[in-house]
């Protein structure tokens, strides 16, 4: 079990990683899987046609409160709606135990009943940006209420065995998201693309804090136009890997070309 700032600091940290990437995952839901890991997600607004129409993703209703009849993504989905839920709960049960504020004071986390959402209605982004205050210790300086006869704080501190409860949920969410994205640390082959210079065996490299990298198994032998890495083999960076996707395009066209 980390220590509580440890656990502080990397809750939070889960929580921006959920809230940052809470867009693409949306997005993810309305567009297929793709059957192949080749390009990798990250490069897909850029490789993305400028005529193909922009999904909006800007102030749409939480994902347990509204119908998916056809979505394109079910584990994309599936992870969302696993989020949502989980930190939709997170939030009651800190509210249970912290949440001193006045039912007037818009800081509080509403609960919600059979026929109101409650807090829950603002979505994930509110729910992350609490649960975000409560693992920091914000608003907990006694303040002076208008009709109330002595000075309380908003919350009351995040008690340690809350602040881990908050630290392991925060980090299971981070990581549902990044996996329902491809963007958990993983070495994945590139089927049925070898590298354009040699024939070798691609191999592309992600992880969520770190842009996609990809390298070739022939090692120096390879005659692409890129460094090394330190074993030895020819690495293709964020920079590099436009021209790459372009290389590789190209190959499979000849490849894919009726003989003359």
């Amino acid at each position: 079990m980390p220590t509580a700032e440890t656990a502080r600091r990397e809750a939070v940290a889960a929580l921006r990683t959920v809230r940052e990437l809470w867009g693409d995952l949306l997005l993810a839901i309305e567009t297929p899987r793709p059957d192949d890991v080749w390009p990798p997600r990250q490069l897909s607004h850029l490789l993305r046609p400028v005529a193909d129409e922009v999904l909006d993703v800007v102030e749409r209703a939480p994902l347990v409160l509204r119908e998916h009849p056809a979505p394109l993504n079910l584990d994309a989905l599936d992870a969302g709606l696993a989020v949502e839920r989980q930190l939709f709960d997170l939030a009651d049960t800190l509210a249970a135990a912290v949440q001193r504020a006045p039912l007037d004071d818009p800081r509080r986390w509403t609960f919600r009943s059979p026929t109101d959402p409650g807090s829950r209605a603002h979505g994930l982004h509110w729910a992350a940006v609490w649960i975000e205050g409560r693992v920091l210790d914000e608003d907990t300086t006694p303040e002076h209420y208008a009709g109330v006869p002595f000075d309380a704080a908003p919350f009351a501190p995040l008690p340690e065995y809350l602040l881990h409860e908050a630290w392991t949920t925060a980090r299971v969410c981070a990581d549902r998201v990044l996996r329902a994205l491809d963007l958990d640390h993983r070495s994945t082959l590139v089927p049925g693309r070898p590298c354009p210079w040699c024939a070798g065996q691609l191999t592309l490299h992600t992880g969520p804090d770190e842009p996609p990298t990809v390298t070739c198994s022939t090692g120096p032998a390879c005659s692409a136009p890129v460094l090394l890495n330190m074993r030895g083999r020819r690495v293709w960076g964020w920079r590099e890997l436009p021209a790459l996707v372009v290389a590789l395009d190209a190959a499979q066209e000849r490849q894919c070309a009726p003989a003359a």
